[in-house]
């Protein structure tokens, strides 16, 4: 079970920081998606041991950034971004999700 934690202020609608995810508002506790994105980001910075997921995912997002120069473009294009969107709405994903996923969207 996730442990929410309602921002006002968040930037996104939601956001993952294992072991919570952080909310922009109380109703997207319900939003089956939403939850499972951020769940499948759980899974990612588990296997990476938390800190280094950040690493590479702030290293994946200047890399982006330099290449397609836009900042939504790069988000999108960043290998853990990648997996979730394209998984958040198999429901059961995270239950037969192999480790490491995402390396295969670098």
């Amino acid at each position: 079970m996730a442990c929410f934690i309602v921002v006002p202020q968040l930037p996104a609608a939601a956001m993952a920081l294992y072991p919570f995810i952080l909310i922009k508002k109380k109703e997207y506790r319900h939003d089956p998606v939403l939850v499972n994105h951020e769940k499948i980001h759980h899974k990612q910075q588990l296997e990476l041991l938390i800190v280094v997921f950040y690493l590479f995912y702030v290293a994946n997002y200047v890399f982006n950034l330099i290449k397609y120069g836009a900042h939504q473009k790069a988000y999108l294009h960043i290998a853990f971004e990648k997996e979730a969107y394209r998984n958040e709405r198999h429901l059961k994903y995270i239950d037969n999700r192999k480790p490491f996923a995402w390396l295969k969207l670098l």
